[in-house]
């Protein structure tokens, strides 16, 4: 497969294209305006060539990466980036699961998110989970860092940084279209226009940009006398953006841009997995008490950042932003009146109550089907300043780098809980409507002061990258059911660190790091007494990069202490839902790619890369849980137990070999079976020993996708390809509810144009 994730493609895009594109060019796009350097000061990383000199662990996935594979999954692009682990849930990536270097994988909540530098989950604060996740299909690249350089980004600065990139202004006139059909009525079509325009006033850009996706999804839901839309399990989404840009002809450089997108989703998503036994029969059936399950989520984002360089040696960006989210999340929570009793849905898949649950589940028995309508309307908005300012003899050079931000977000949640009373042939034979807000009618919210201080610090071959950065939260907790348990909380944080890069020669780079990092507990928790979550991390590795022999390999050992570990007490609806501080973990690993293109290498007139990304990770319990919640899946786990859910190795690697007018690919991907409970149990029982279908462990599988193209003329072409080739079968998770499958073979075809 060509160029992979990572810092090396800028190499290869150096040795094939003849320069490295500037952040917020367009591809195939030039640019020697001085603002290129400022603009790529927006972003995470910026120029992928920076990579080599970052004091720490950094990745740059571009456009071509995501689109190579015709990838709209962000599991499946982040399988190629060492350190990091994703847990899918749903198989298209809808609701991401990551972690980096073995932080806690669920819903994303322990990295910092961010699109386009800007914070984007649903409330950063209150409410972190990754109920809404940028859309990676329209993206034109992704950044990932992790070690001492994150820093300058929060609130979770225990794992990492992940920044998706959206497309960005052209340059010049552009079009582009990308439609393509493929497995389960999958239908996607990516369009966009822009150009950037002189006038007399200064430069003027513009984009316009859609994104729509539907399917009718992979899994069949077992049909009733009353039922027969079965086959209806799919979602259909829909992004529309457009930006504006302007950069006045005046003395000094000056930019500013403006984005207005949304994003809306339909889904019929459930919370439900299989009981083992059909799990193992088929993998993509659902149970016919998931009909009614049905997620409906809109996503407005926006900003206005205006760059000036008032001077040479001094840069200011500042971002004014707003994000609002709601969702509804209509879904199974729990059976009544089986037989007289409550039976929760995990212990109804592993057998409770004589497997009277699980016939509840099938539609063969009499029961009372509690559906909750989990609905809720997200905030977040403020305002982030950054400056650079550069200075320094000729021995030794400083950018300094600072940055203050204002933000506010909130979570209001107003639920209730229908009961629809199903007949022993699975027929519903009636609905109770539930009293809107009497399944949970709570607000959090939290105002938030953020600084950080960063020098960069150049003297010879060495460079020393010291930061400090200070949080102060002030976090209100309203329980309107039950106002005894409202409260206020305040909190302070600290993080710092260090990082050192000494350059041998021109080929090697050797970096170390150390960071002291935290994540905040929520509203609810912090007023809950629950501390925040810190951890101590510790980074060495080495580059090489020789672009004459195009090869770059990079190596990375790593050590993180998580003290005071943040779990939520029972995942995916079931129990109290409470929050716990689990107390230490450490994380140990080692992190290695390489990347080698035999055509740059040998002169050859096509080319063929081979990349190679492997993780170790051994990320064990130092203690053994206070929690007795048998529930709750860090419940009972011991000491020297291993971290739920973050395997042992994940592998990737491919090859590929690409001419002017027609290009293959292969990849494969491999990750280790894993834990899904602290008290690491092989079958499906808590610690009480009573039976859960969310206990146990997930398969260790290996996928591989294909794909192919062919230019029919310069800016088009026709592209197909195979996801999973193989067609493996295998279990991905075990949360919210019971055993999940990844998604099946898929293929598809399609037609490109970028005119």
């Amino acid at each position: 497969m060509k160029i992979q994730a990572n810092l090396l493609h800028s190499v290869f895009a150096a040795a094939s294209l003849g320069a490295v594109l500037p952040a917020g060019a367009a591809e195939g796009d030039s640019s020697t305006d001085s603002g290129a350097s400022i603009l790529d000061k927006v972003m995470v990383i910026g120029n992928p060539a920076n990579i080599e000199e970052l004091p720490g662990s950094a990745y740059s996935i571009t456009r071509k990466d995501i689109r190579e594979q015709n990838y709209d999954d962000v599991n499946q692009v982040l399988r190629k980036v060492p350190g990091v682990y994703v847990r899918q849930e749903d198989g298209f990536g809808l609701f991401p699961n990551i972690s980096l270097r073995g932080v806690d994988t669920t819903r994303s909540s322990k990295i910092t998110i961010m699109e386009d530098g800007v914070l984007t989950a649903p409330a950063p604060y209150s409410a972190p989970a990754a109920y809404y996740s940028p859309t990676v299909g329209r993206m034109s690249g992704m950044e990932i860092l992790k070690g001492s350089s994150q820093v300058k980004y929060g609130p979770q600065t225990t794992g990492g940084v992940i920044n998706y990139l959206s497309t960005p202004i052209p340059l010049k006139e552009t079009a582009y279209l990308k439609s393509s059909y493929g497995s389960f009525g999958d239908l996607r079509t990516h369009a966009y226009g822009g150009n950037t325009i002189d006038t007399r006033a200064g430069q003027f850009g513009f984009l316009v940009e859609g994104y729509f996706r539907q399917n009718q999804g992979y899994k069949t839901i077992d049909e009733t006398p009353d039922f027969r839309d079965g086959a209806n399990t799919g979602f259909t989404k829909s992004d529309p953006m457009i930006k504006l840009s302007w950069e006045p002809d005046t003395g000094i450089y000056q930019r500013l841009e403006f984005k207005y997108g949304t994003s809306s989703l339909d889904a019929n998503e459930t919370y439900l997995g299989l009981s083992e036994a059909d799990f193992a029969a088929d993998p993509f059936r659902r149970y016919s008490a998931t009909r009614f399950d049905n997620i409906k989520s809109t996503q407005k984002r926006s900003y206005l950042r205006y760059v000036v360089a008032p001077t040479d040696n001094l840069d200011i960006i500042a971002t004014l932003y707003n994000n609002d989210f709601s969702r509804n999340w209509y879904k199974l929570k729990d059976l009544r009146n089986v037989n007289g009793n409550t039976v929760k849905l995990s212990p109804a898949l592993a057998g409770a109550q004589n497997g009277e649950g699980l016939a509840c589940l099938k539609g063969d028995l009499a029961c009372t089907l509690r559906v909750r309508a989990n609905n809720r309307v997200y905030n977040s908005k403020g305002i982030d300043t950054v400056s650079y300012y550069r200075f320094g003899s000729g021995k030794v050079q400083h950018e300094l780098a600072a940055g203050i931000r204002f933000n506010k977000d909130r979570v209001r949640r107003f639920q209730w809980d229908d009961d629809y009373s199903q007949l022993a042939n699975g027929t519903i034979d009636g609905m109770t409507p539930g009293t809107p807000g009497g399944a949970g009618n709570r607000l959090q919210k939290t105002d938030a002061l953020a600084l950080f201080l960063q020098d960069t610090i150049k003297t010879g071959a060495w460079s020393f990258t010291p930061g400090i950065r200070y949080e102060k939260l002030a976090q209100t907790y309203e329980d309107y059911s039950k106002p005894s348990k409202s409260g206020t909380n305040k909190m302070s944080m600290t993080a710092g660190s260090l990082g050192v890069t000494y350059k041998f020669n021109d080929a090697w780079i050797g970096f170390a790091s150390v960071n002291r990092g935290f994540s905040p507990p929520s509203p609810k928790s912090g007023v809950g007494g629950i501390k925040e979550e810190t951890s101590n991390a510790y980074e060495v590795g080495a580059r090489y990069i020789n672009p004459k022999q195009a090869l770059a390999i990079e190596m990375v050992a790593f050590y993180t202490q998580f003290n005071d570990l943040i779990v939520i007490d029972n995942i995916g609806g079931t129990g109290t839902g409470e929050t716990e501080n689990f107390g230490m973990v450490d994380s140990t690993g080692l992190e290695f790619s390489a990347q080698y293109d035999a055509g740059i290498a040998n002169g050859w007139k096509y080319r063929n890369p081979w990349y190679l990304t492997a993780t170790y990770t051994n990320a064990t319990q130092q203690n053994s849980a206070t929690s007795t919640d048998a529930e709750s899946i860090f419940s009972y786990g011991q000491a020297g137990n291993k971290v739920p859910y973050i395997p042992e190795l994940v592998l990737s690697l491919g090859t590929g070999v690409e001419s002017k007018q027609w290009g293959s690919y292969i990849t494969g991907s491999y990750v280790s079976e894993t834990f899904t409970s602290a008290n690491n149990v092989d079958a499906q029982l808590n610690g009480a020993g009573n039976p859960d279908a969310r206990f146990g462990k997930t398969d260790a599988y290996f996928v591989v996708d294909v794909s192919a193209f062919y230019r029919i003329k310069e800016g088009v072409k026709f592209f197909g390809g195979v996801q999973n080739l193989f067609d493996e079968r295998y279990n991905v998770s075990r949360q919210p509810d019971g055993p999940r499958p990844g998604m099946p073979v898929y293929a598809y075809a399609g037609i490109e144009m970028d005119l």
